[in-house]
């Protein structure tokens, strides 16, 4: 299927959605419930308006982690009344700790429900937290296995009293009413007037710093995480930002993979049009520089086969009015700007939808190319992908037949893969694999998880229209699908691929397969060990090996890139490539060290980034949220001293501790420039390029 498709086709096929998604909340402003006689998860959107009044629990309440966050928590203002230790009754910092949440539920009376619990023990613990309907759970553990998150939307999709916000993300926070429930650093928090919605952790920081450098403040900053299925999306946080009364304006910060920006694009161009003086929307839309089908840090930033790129969900925001700036220091100015062209707008009628909002400030004109797809050669990690030779054998033990040597004859797509909107795992069905119309006639067909719907007869009825088949060619269509959702089910799978040929006589035969599974069922249940042991590690960049390993994200890109990157948290380390491209840098990797990246990770790091023969210079990235920024200095250090670096580095560390690791940077006497406020550039990324090639030029001498 075509990775290159017009943004018209994108609307065409949004359009023929909403038929299949007339129970979501996509395309409507107004009100939280989706209807008046019938309740669904839809209905807990409300359940976002944390504040002062918000009775927190903690489950997982005595562990190391939990026990910091609570007291940071406790002393910016949050009401936690309490938490949960399984098997145990008694007293953490002042506050009762019952044996369960059913006790807990019972005596403490909790709104809201922080998840701290260990390991694989997060699922148990959000099955414990929905069962006794908390009404809001965040959940902030990183590498859930993806069918236990799609067997936690399956309870949350038929029940109405509990909203989900993650998991893999940094929470929520409402500045206004002193509620966190997460790990967002507070000291960059100031109460203000912008709402602030994310996918990306590290980003969401910078746009709260930006904001807080403006003067402006914030109000809420909702986290939508970097799963491939997130809790809660855009558009149901946007739903809470537009009906409260101190948010003025609201920033989205997005990244490849998925349809989530598109569904915002939708609900912001109708909002839009129904409110006569609307709040004005800003975004930032990291992964434009993504090689194509990898896996940019964490699980859900990859673009599938016929999803939109970064490049073309920039695009459509614009369409709508909406203002995308391609760094987040530019949000606070941006925000500012916008707010006060609406104040000076007031209630005047506006001629075009959202036209006030780019007004006198917008981004770049010069937009950086998107990455060639012809230079991608190497699979996306953390998804394991095996061999076509491995996929026919999987289908030939259940029966279906495969052929090695594809004929001429027409093919048809069939795949099972997740519907991301929906939240359910789907069959995706194509009347045909030809580029020029395999996306526009491609359509998803939502099932739920562990039910025999995908193999029903009505199911096989949908498909088999759609692809045109009938009579005899019915049941071996019937037979691949029950086979491929077995595979799905049973392996973990989170993408099937299938192209086959239809034979007059009632016969099929798979001709291509493409099987992708998740590599965290192994990693963190060390499940689904026969399919790990499938990996190919020889075929792999043994630097990317190397930095899985260090627990790190890796990616070597093609061309003729001479600055090595090394960046805290994958959305960052996104938008630090795109930045660097779009003021003519050329990086010769994406590395993503983690959200709690520490001195030894940075030292590996440096190791992996400088194994590189085309690096001349690196740019290190650091926004410290839990990550210190002295500490990050000191891994710096340590890198010099240890691995005897030879080409200069340049270090931009803000955030927490931020001004002593800039010192520690700064008074080394080593290669080293620190990239900051002091700097002869101040924060101006403008320049960012022109600086790293003063250096190659001076320091190298």
């Amino acid at each position: 299927m075509s990775r290159v498709i017009s943004t018209r086709g994108f609307r065409s096929q949004i359009a023929s959605q909403r038929a299949l998604h007339k129970h979501s909340t996509y395309g409507n402003a107004f009100p939280f419930t989706t209807s008046a006689n019938r309740q669904s998860y839809a209905d807990t959107i409300h359940n976002l308006k944390i504040g002062k009044h918000t009775r927190v629990l903690y489950q997982g309440f005595t562990g190391r982690q939990a026990t910091m966050n609570a007291k940071e928590s406790l002393d910016w203002g949050t009401n936690i009344v309490g938490g949960v230790k399984p098997g145990f009754e008694g007293e953490h910092l002042g506050l009762p700790v019952l044996p369960s949440v059913r006790v807990a539920v019972e005596k403490l009376k909790p709104d809201a429900s922080a998840i701290y619990v260990p390991g694989d023990g997060t699922v148990a613990a959000l099955e414990e937290a929905i069962e006794n309907e908390i009404p809001l759970i965040v959940a902030v553990a990183e590498h859930i296995p993806l069918h236990d998150t799609l067997r936690i939307h399956e309870m949350l999709r038929t029940q109405s009293k509990t909203r989900l916000v993650g998991a893999n993300c940094p929470g929520i926070i409402n500045v206004q009413g002193r509620c966190r429930l997460g790990f967002q650093p507070l000291p960059f928090f100031t109460e203000g007037r912008v709402g602030i919605v994310a996918k990306s952790g590290t980003l969401s920081y910078e746009a709260v710093a930006s904001t807080t450098r403006a003067g402006l403040g914030q109000t809420y900053c909702i986290s939508m995480g970097g799963d491939v299925l997130a809790g809660t999306n855009f558009v149901e946080a946007f739903q809470v930002l537009v009906e409260d009364e101190y948010t003025e304006g609201i920033i989205m910060i997005g990244e490849l993979g998925g349809s989530a920006e598109l569904r915002a694009a939708e609900w912001i161009n109708n909002y839009n049009r129904r409110i006569a003086n609307p709040k004005p929307f800003m975004a930032l839309i990291g992964g434009i520089q993504a090689p194509p089908g990898r896996i940019m840090g964490h699980a859900g930033a990859w673009a599938a086969p016929g999803e939109a790129s970064a490049a073309q969900k920039i695009k459509i925001l614009e369409d709508v009015g909406v203002t995308v700036v391609d760094h987040p220091e530019k949000l606070g100015a941006g925000m500012k700007t916008l707010l006060a062209e609406r104040t000076w707008a007031g209630t005047q009628d506006r001629t075009a939808a959202g036209a006030g909002q780019r007004r006198g400030y917008h981004t770049a004109p010069r937009r950086p190319k998107a990455f060639d797809p012809g230079k991608s050669v190497v699979e996306q990690r953390r998804r394991l992908y095996i061999k076509q030779s491995q996929a026919f054998d999987m289908l030939n033990a259940r029966g279906v037949p495969t052929v090695v040597s594809p004929t001429i004859h027409e093919e048809k797509f069939i795949a099972i893969s997740i519907d991301r909107e929906m939240r359910q795992p789907c069959i995706i069905a194509s009347p045909t694999t030809d580029p020029s119309q395999a996306f526009q006639l491609s359509r998803k067909f939502p099932f739920a998880y562990g039910t025999d719907a995908p193999t029903s007869p009505d199911m096989l009825e949908k498909v088999s229209s759609h692809l045109g088949v009938s009579g005899k060619c019915q049941p071996a269509l019937g037979k691949l699908i029950a086979g491929l959702v077995d595979l799905f089910m049973s392996k973990e799978a989170f993408v099937l691929q299938t192209k086959v040929v239809m034979g007059e006589e009632g016969t099929l035969q798979v001709q291509g397969a493409k099987f992708g599974f998740d590599d965290a069922a192994f990693r963190s249940s060390k499940r689904q060990a026969d399919i790990h042991a499938l990996r190919d590690f020889q075929s792999e960049v043994p630097e990317e090996v190397e930095a899985e390993n260090e627990g790190m994200i890796y990616v070597k890109l093609a061309g003729e890139g001479s600055i090595g990157t090394i960046v805290n948290g994958a959305g960052l380390a996104m938008n630090t490539v795109d930045a660097l491209v779009a003021r003519g840098g050329h990086p010769a990797n994406f590395m993503d060290t983690g959200g709690k990246a520490t001195s030894e990770t940075i030292k590996a790091g440096f190791r992996i980034v400088t194994s590189d023969p085309r690096v001349k210079c690196i740019f290190v990235n650091i926004f410290g949220g839990l990550t210190l920024g002295d500490m990050i200095a000191n891994g710096i250090l340590m890198a010099f001293r240890d691995l005897d670096l030879k080409v200069p580095v340049v270090v931009r560390i803000r955030g927490t501790r931020e001004a002593e690791g800039q010192k520690l940077i700064r008074d080394s006497g080593l290669k080293l420039d620190a990239f900051g406020r002091s700097s002869r550039i101040a924060n101006s990324l403008q320049s960012l390029s022109l600086w790293l090639t003063d250096v190659l030029e001076t320091r190298l001498l």
